[in-house]
């Protein structure tokens, strides 16, 4: 560095100011302070480092643009992460520690202490004070006023946060606070040009870039820069370097190879060939079906990184399909790895194991660093042998022993890096739930590293169809920064209504081609396939025959009795005597049904009125179970029914189950019984019977039929009934049109045709042509206003969570954060994505008069419930979530026990503690109980 001072002509006083304005204190730098320069250069040397072994190709081609060229943006790249502590040359941050900040008066940098207080170094923060004193720096230099408008921001946002350029609230005290005197105005200018000529750039002038990438690339960019931070931030590898003599970009390369090897941040996919002929067969063993070479030849056909909506009957493999896909889009546009986003965490296990399996074909080695990135993946098997390092067990569900590396013991999972808070999207290949992308549509704190953790992969979305009106607004806004960023997405559904097709088609493209209008032809047939991109001509529009000729589903109605009679509630018993009668007779002879439930409350009244008839072939599935008894029932039933069961098909056996089982839920059922819900969810039940062609079925359980049930019809001419809680979910609009082709169908002996019939049931249900017959007319009319003002009050209810203010069309990212929410755990976040249900996890343990103890092994916690490392498991296996009813009692009468205060998991969840022999308790108002076969059970309190 002192060859750099010589050459800019600095004279000793300057030097000397410049050596002792520090960036880490001698507390945080191992020991010994680390000089502000230092720690910049740090942060430059992993910025290379992310951009030779991390970075998309589709990332550093936009970087390169920006530059001026190709091979530019690397210098820039590396300039713009190792910029962002600038600001920390400023009394405000220099006072903060006593003892490094005794030598700067000497060196002639003071200040007044009693105008630089606490409170205004908290309000002049570094991060606020680097943007501001940058942009008076590049001025100077001759940088133009839109270069400065999006590097700045990368300075401010470095913390999380993304201010405005200026604070409103500017006094004379924050003058004094930033460094008034031409002695620090030079140490600040000399802070960035050493930084800048250390760098290889002959002058702060030769930075500036040439092109100002779209803002999804920016706060891309941004992520990447709280990451080089927070990497080159590590003591341990990053000791404080105390002299200006010794600093060198040499040396922090050096530094940040030994930080690197020890984060083991791969490469993801690189050097992908274009795949070739049928990818199906070549990465799954099977020829590919019409369906699946249609969107893999429209893949191949878009003119860029864009939307692709495949849409195709449940069955017919469009997790397949979107793999196939995402292998071409990732080898034509240089893309580094996969994010598959499921609508829950129990549909993501599964898919983890497929996403590895795929990974090992496609790249052999990859599927090692894939990432199950949900709450309970600790539960996983897949996932706990990987990180246990056990890989026989890890790798079993997909490949055969002979295929296993003998080398085991060189394989490391995924790196510990993407396993801390808020960087699992880092990770190259990731399954996780929808909500982690559409955290990345919040203004929250630190939404940039989810940004710059999607930025150079493929996203995946599975059941589309599944977001309500509000979350539908954090995924079409997920979508317009996506499509700003040039991420390419491929959505999934077997039943996506029209109209919500063209929206989410519009939401991309208003991000990836501003002002471009969007008209989607209709497919004209189903399976479909629609891809749009910035620069087409046109959508890409396609439709194929489904793999299976349609198949004829009976359509019956199974009437319930009234839940009341003359005033007094009508037994148990009667009221599921008509399902017990119903499966008695189908059953005598075998098979397997479905039974779904849209409340685990009807759920498990079923299933207790199924004992006497069933006492041994019968199982119940839904969220008021212990999680880990839920996956072992998930598992084991997708081992049983599944396409490629471990287990042999059961004889007879009835699944009860929730709306679990309508989504990613691989199982085949002979026939169903199922509650009325909107068309759209019926269809995603109905593709759970005959689901696969192999499945051998008893002989009097050949032609597949569906019975619906909660729905009464009416006296002639007049509308139907729906049961309470079935009305209350899905809304009295959508379930009078289903009722209308539902009673159509069996009123007459009808049958429906899967799959041709799916896309017009649902394009009618979710249109606006009259459906009803004329004697619902009225009731179907009010139910329509009715449900148009609540669609329009929920979609209002998510604008101010979202990532961009209504009416904002800046080309930068200053002040996004203006007004910004918080969320200060994963459960406010999700409520967030989720209309403000924010359900409450508890762990259940039982107490007795010795103290605490496990629910599940019955293992001694003591007194006051100190949790031994050797009992978290257990625990963890114990939490569930509460249903929504028993959230506001939980969240006031419910905490930790006291000696979890100091456990980095256990601190902050609470306890639900239940009487050791009967395993009752009290939650606020009500009366709880749990029983392991049929989960939680609450009532009102006496």
């Amino acid at each position: 560095m002192l060859s750099i001072c010589s050459e800019l002509g600095l004279n000793r006083g300057e030097i000397d100011r410049l050596g002792v304005v520090w960036a880490k204190s001698a507390g945080r730098g191992g020991g010994v302070k680390n000089l502000l320069v230092s720690h910049m250069l740090d942060t430059a040397a992993v910025a290379e480092r992310f951009w030779d072994t991390y970075l998309a190709e589709l990332v550093k081609r936009a970087l390169d643009e920006a530059a001026g060229g190709r091979g530019k943006g690397r210098r820039l790249f590396a300039w713009i992460c190792g910029i962002h502590d600038c600001g920390k040359a400023t009394p405000a941050f220099q006072r903060i520690s006593r003892a490094e900040a005794s030598v700067l008066s000497p060196a002639g940098l003071s200040w007044r202490e009693s105008m630089v207080t606490a409170q205004v170094s908290r309000e002049w923060s570094h991060d606020k004070a680097g943007a501001f004193l940058l942009r008076q720096v590049l001025r100077k230099a001759g940088w133009s006023r839109s270069a400065i408008g999006w590097i700045c921001p990368q300075v401010s946002g470095h913390h999380g946060k993304l201010y405005a350029a200026t604070p409103s609230d500017m006094t004379h005290a924050m003058g004094e606070a930033q460094g008034q005197g031409a002695q620090w105005a030079a140490v600040q200018w000399h802070v960035v040009e050493v930084f800048t000529r250390g760098l290889g750039f002959e002058s702060v002038k030769a930075v500036m870039p040439q092109e100002i990438p779209p803002r999804g690339m920016q706060l891309a960019l941004l992520g990447f820069v709280v990451a080089a931070d927070w990497i080159a931030s590590d003591a341990e590898y990053f000791r404080g370097i105390p002299d200006l003599d010794r600093l060198s970009m040499a040396g922090a390369r050096r530094r940040a190879g030994r930080a690197w090897a020890a984060a083991r941040l791969s490469g993801g996919l690189r050097g992908l060939e274009s795949p070739q002929g049928d990818v199906v067969a070549a990465r799954f063993g099977r020829p590919a079906r019409s369906s699946q070479m249609m969107a893999v030849d429209m893949a191949r056909t878009m003119g860029g990184p864009g939307l692709l909506i495949a849409e195709a009957p449940m069955g017919e493999g469009k997790t397949v399909t979107a793999l196939a896909c995402a292998e071409v889009f990732a080898a034509r546009f240089g893309l580094s790895g996969v994010f598959m986003g499921m609508p829950t965490q129990a549909t993501c296990d599964p898919m983890f194991t497929n996403l590895r399996a795929w990974l090992a074909k496609v790249q052999p080695g990859a599927e090692d660093d894939a990432v199950l990135l949900h709450g309970k993946r600790s539960f996983n098997r897949e996932w706990k042998a990987i990180r246990a390092g056990d890989w026989a067990t890890a790798d079993a569900r997909f490949r055969s022993v002979d295929e296993l590396s003998e080398d085991c013991c060189a394989r490391q999972g995924p790196a510990d890096f993407v396993l801390g808070p808020k960087k699992g999207l880092f990770a190259h290949y990731v399954v996780g739930t929808i909500d982690q992308l559409l955290y990345a549509a919040t203004r929250t704190r630190h939404v940039m590293l989810r940004t710059a953790g999607l930025a150079g992969k493929v996203v995946i979305l599975d059941e589309v169809h599944a977001c309500d009106v509000y979350m539908s607004q954090f995924l079409c806004e997920a979508l317009y920064w996506l499509g700003q960023a040039g991420v390419p997405v491929i959505l999934l559904s077997a039943t996506l209504p029209p109209a919500q097709r063209a929206r989410l088609a519009e939401a991309y493209m208003s991000g990836a081609a501003p002002g471009r209008t969007v008209v989607l032809p209709d497919p004209g047939g189903y399976p479909s396939v629609t891809g749009v991109w910035a620069g087409m001509d046109a959508p890409l529009v396609d439709s194929s025959n489904p793999y299976r000729a349609d198949w004829p589903i009976n359509i019956r109605v199974l009437p319930e009795p009234p839940a009341r009679t003359g005033g007094a509630r009508t037994p148990a018993a009667v009221l599921e005597a008509p399902t017990v009668d119903l499966l008695q007779e189908r059953l005598a002879d075998g098979g397997c049904v479905l039974v779904i439930r849209n409340t685990v409350g009807r759920a498990q009244r079923t299933y207790e009125q199924l004992a006497a008839a069933f006492p041994n072939d019968r199982v119940i599935l839904h969220g008021q179970l212990r999680t880990a008894a839920r996956a072992e029932r998930t598992e084991t039933l997708i081992d049983q029914l599944g396409p490629d069961g471990s287990r042999p098909r059961p004889a007879r056996l009835i699944v009860v189950a929730t709306q679990v089982a309508e989504q990613s839920f691989d199982v085949d059922a002979d026939f169903l019984i199922t509650d009325i819900a909107s068309m759209d969810l019926l269809m995603q039940r109905i593709g759970r019977v005959f689901r696969h062609l192999t499945t051998v079925r008893p002989g009097h359980l050949q032609q597949p039929a569906v019975y619906i049930t909660a729905l009464t019809p009416g006296p002639a001419g007049k509308p139907p009934k729906f049961e309470y809680a079935t009305e209350f979910i899905y809304g009295r609009h959508l379930l009078l049109r289903t009722a209308a082709k539902v009673l159509e169908a069996s009123e007459t002996g009808g049958s429906w045709s899967i799959p041709s019939d799916v896309p017009r049931l649902v394009a009618d249900v979710y249109g606006d042509q009259a459906l009803v017959p004329g004697g619902w007319k009225a009731v179907a009319e009010q139910a329509a206003a009715d449900w148009a003002s609540k669609q329009q009050t929920r979609a209002d209810a998510a604008v101010p969570f979202l990532l961009t203010r209504a009416g904002e069309h800046s080309a930068n990212l200053d002040g996004l954060h203006y007004a910004a929410t918080e969320a200060p755990t994963e459960d406010h976040l999700a409520a967030t994505v989720r209309d403000g249900d924010m359900s409450i996890e508890v762990v259940l343990i039982t107490r007795d008069h010795i103290g605490y103890r496990t629910l599940t092994g019955d293992h001694p916690l003591g007194p006051n419930g100190a949790a031994a490392d050797i009992h978290l498991d257990t625990l963890a296996g114990d939490t569930m979530r509460l249903p929504q009813r028993l959230t506001a009692d939980a969240v006031t009468s419910l905490a930790p026990l006291d000696s979890w205060t100091g456990h980095p998991w256990l601190r902050n969840t609470r306890a639900l503690i239940l009487d050791h022999t009967q395993l009752t308790g009290a939650l606020g108002n009500f009366d709880v109980k749990y029983d392991d076969t049929i989960g939680l059970t609450y009532t009102p309190g006496s």
